[in-house]
């Protein structure tokens, strides 16, 4: 227990926190969020009509390279919607991870379709291109569709039609993300990127969420820009852009009185306040980028000289480190860590249980999901807030 020990005299020292409890990640405010939630009070705009919307929208897209973004209460209303309009319907099947937050697989439950798990790679742990394209390979084929003369990918066991592939960058890792887009591409499946975690993160120059034909980030009260509860559609399609707009408010048409609406819709247009807080912390989120960088620089160096793993990003790759991960020596050994540091007042949490081994997804198909395992017996997360100057 000696080494556990030393290890939370580093986070305690890291943090300038030598007694009492330190979470796992908390949100930073320090810029204009109380200005800019006074101003909503002040003009009555609290709801989903008001300039933050906008503005918010306007600055992430600047921000990530998208030609439109959108945004909406959360991020799984975001992967929902996103899911839907590339084309996720009942009985259909879409291709993911394993080893992912449940938000990514119940957003295809939503839909009515079943997910198909695949293995990560250890090096990114997120959707392994070579682990795709061998499941393509060997268990699906292609035809025509005779309706809409579109060539879709079938599987061959169950004769439902993978409608989408639903890749994570996971802790703000990004998966070698064009290579997906690739394979995915040769069999006429369209690409929804689950970007809820790499805010700030890119992968050759390119931010992450900005690589499918539609993308999603989150603003959860856990993440490295925070909204309250928020999400946001990203998109290189401007068509694409306008209708999930329409979609997220109720697909009303616009009238001077008259309620006309033209779709089934849905009340996923985020509100203006929380759009506020996401507006001014943006106006500071390199500030925080770079303060998550040093603080994985610090632990990268620390644990070079124990026996245990720090993840760190990999070639070509800009992680925004969201929340920092070791690689225990086993499950035993996590197990130990996880005890004693949360006993001791330090938050530590296991990735999460494979999806494939949840009540509800335990007949859905997968492949051996090898890396999954290991890494799911062996990933811890650690303390990663930002330290921020006043």
């Amino acid at each position: 227990m000696d080494h556990f020990k030393d290890i939370l005299h580093f986070i305690r020292e890291l943090y300038q926190q030598p007694e009492g409890f330190i979470p796992l990640h908390i949100p930073v405010f320090k810029g204009n969020e109380k200005k800019y939630l006074q101003e909503c009070i002040d003009t009555n705009f609290v709801s989903s009509v008001g300039k933050f919307v906008d503005q918010f929208e306007e600055k992430m897209a600047v921000y990530t390279g998208a030609t439109k973004a959108v945004a909406c209460v959360n991020g799984t209303n975001a992967l929902h919607l996103a899911l839907m309009m590339v084309g996720v319907d009942r009985e259909t099947e879409v291709i993911t991870q394993a080893l992912t937050f449940i938000a990514t697989v119940n957003s295809i439950a939503y839909c009515g379709a079943q997910p198909v798990f695949i293995d990560v790679d250890k090096e990114t742990m997120g959707l392994s291109p070579d682990a795709l394209e061998n499941w393509l390979r060997k268990n699906t084929f292609e035809r025509i569709n005779r309706v809409t003369n579109k060539t879709e990918t079938i599987n061959r066991k169950t004769g439902r039609r993978i409608s989408a592939c639903l890749p994570m960058h996971t802790f703000g890792h990004p998966v070698r993300i064009d290579k997906i887009i690739e394979i995915c591409n040769l069999h006429a499946i369209p690409v929804v990127e689950d970007a809820a975690e790499s805010l700030g993160s890119f992968y050759k120059y390119k931010h992450t969420g900005t690589f499918g034909m539609i993308n999603v980030l989150s603003f959860n009260g856990n993440k490295t820009l925070t909204t309250g509860g928020g999400g946001m559609l990203l998109f290189n399609d401007e068509k694409l852009a306008r209708k999930a707009k329409h979609l997220t408010t109720q697909a009303k048409l616009p009238h001077p009185w008259e309620y006309i609406h033209d779709h089934i819709g849905y009340n996923y247009r985020m509100p203006n306040i929380n759009a506020a807080l996401g507006y001014a912390q943006m106006e500071y989120l390199d500030e925080v980028l770079k303060s998550k960088r040093e603080i994985a620089e610090k632990y990268k160096a620390y644990f070079k000289n124990t026996n245990i793993q720090f993840f760190e990003e990999k070639e070509f790759c800009s992680s925004n480190y969201w929340l920092n991960a070791i690689i225990m020596k086993d499950k035993e050994n996590r197990d130990k860590f996880l005890q004693y540091t949360n006993t001791n007042g330090v938050m530590t949490r296991p990735i999460w249980r494979l999806m494939n081994k949840l009540k509800m997804f335990k007949k859905s198909q997968k492949d051996a999901l090898q890396n999954s395992e290991w890494l799911e017996e062996r990933v811890v997360n650690i303390p990663s807030s930002a330290i921020l100057q006043a």
